[in-house]
């Protein structure tokens, strides 16, 4: 006897981000971004500067983090199908990971060049510096600002506003790069200001890694206690263990679970399992309970079989 219920109310995870106008965000931040690193790379060729052309590099790197965040977001809104039951939901999770893996790749190229120019300073136009560092710190912020409500509740969203926080202080680290060149004359501080560009990235990439692997790998989401999700079954009236529990993501804003439940006074009702999942939704954000009822003992041995000790894998040491 199992239930499922999938609740749409608006408890814990933020849902349904396009819907809300974050198309248009998308939309907007790609438009006003590509037009930035035109300018950007231009006068960053004009004014030799290295910290222009990197950051007009990890820009450009950011224009198709976006364009990939947006198009994951609409594939997410996709039905489900035959083949896929649980739609495209998943698609956001790869694209919290891409991201993070076209950062890496942006800061790698940003370090090699700026250890190069390091090496061989050569002089460049502060003030040109100063102008489109200046600009790209409006763009930048006002395009974060269009993504900072959806990346507290979607991993996705958050990714996108990573990508644009990270650049409105590049570009402000760059203004002071300029201003202090203008006054002391030391080139070496514009690849020097890179390397410590490339350093923010790392920084503000390392944990948007870390939980879209995670969530790849069908871990729990942070912020999701698997004890106390247990526990809290566990409380429920009537019921005696719980085994087989599962938690995973099945997109940046959805998280599913599986239960079965031991009852030895038999089934409860469909207002059980509606509490049950109810709960589930309003404490721990997870949205797409699958609760399986069992008569039986709470004592009996019931192991999963996702345990490798119950088909042939790897016997503990003794």
């Amino acid at each position: 006897m199992a239930s499922h219920r999938h609740d749409h109310s608006n408890h814990g995870h933020a849902h349904n981000h396009d819907r809300n106008g974050y198309g248009r965000a998308f939309a907007i931040g790609i438009a006003l971004n590509l037009g930035f690193v035109a300018v950007e790379a231009f006068y960053g060729f004009l004014a030799d500067s290295m910290a222009l052309l990197s950051d007009a590099g990890h820009n450009l790197s950011d224009v198709l983090g976006l364009g990939i965040a947006w198009g994951a977001a609409m594939l997410a809104r996709r039905r489900r199908t035959d083949r896929f039951t649980y739609g495209w939901r998943s698609s956001s999770i790869l694209a919290a990971l891409f991201n993070a893996l076209l950062l890496l790749i942006a800061v790698g190229g940003i370090a090699w060049e700026s250890v190069l120019r390091l090496i061989t300073p050569t002089p460049v136009a502060a003030g040109t510096m100063m102008v489109v560092a200046g600009i790209g710190i409006v763009v930048n912020g006002f395009t974060a600002f269009l993504f900072m409500k959806g990346s507290h509740g979607d991993l996705n969203i958050r990714g996108a506003f990573l990508h644009m926080v990270a650049d409105a202080a590049v570009s402000l680290g760059v203004v002071v790069a300029g201003l202090v060149i203008l006054w002391t004359g030391a080139a070496w501080l514009d690849p020097a200001i890179s390397l410590i560009i490339a350093g923010v990235i790392l920084w503000t990439t390392w944990d948007l890694l870390r939980q879209s692997l995670t969530l790849s790998l069908h871990g729990v989401p942070s912020g999701i206690a698997v004890a106390e999700v247990r526990s809290a079954l566990e409380n429920l009236p009537g019921v005696g263990g719980v085994h087989h529990m599962h938690v995973w993501a099945m997109s940046t804003t959805d998280t599913a679970l599986t239960a079965h439940l031991v009852m030895p006074e038999g089934h409860p009702g469909d207002d059980f399992l509606a509490d049950a999942q109810r709960e589930l939704k309003q404490r721990f954000g997870i949205g797409h309970a699958t609760l399986q009822i069992e008569i039986g003992s709470p004592h009996r041995q019931d192991h999963c079989p996702l345990d490798p000790d119950d088909h042939g894998g790897p016997a503990p040491h003794s």
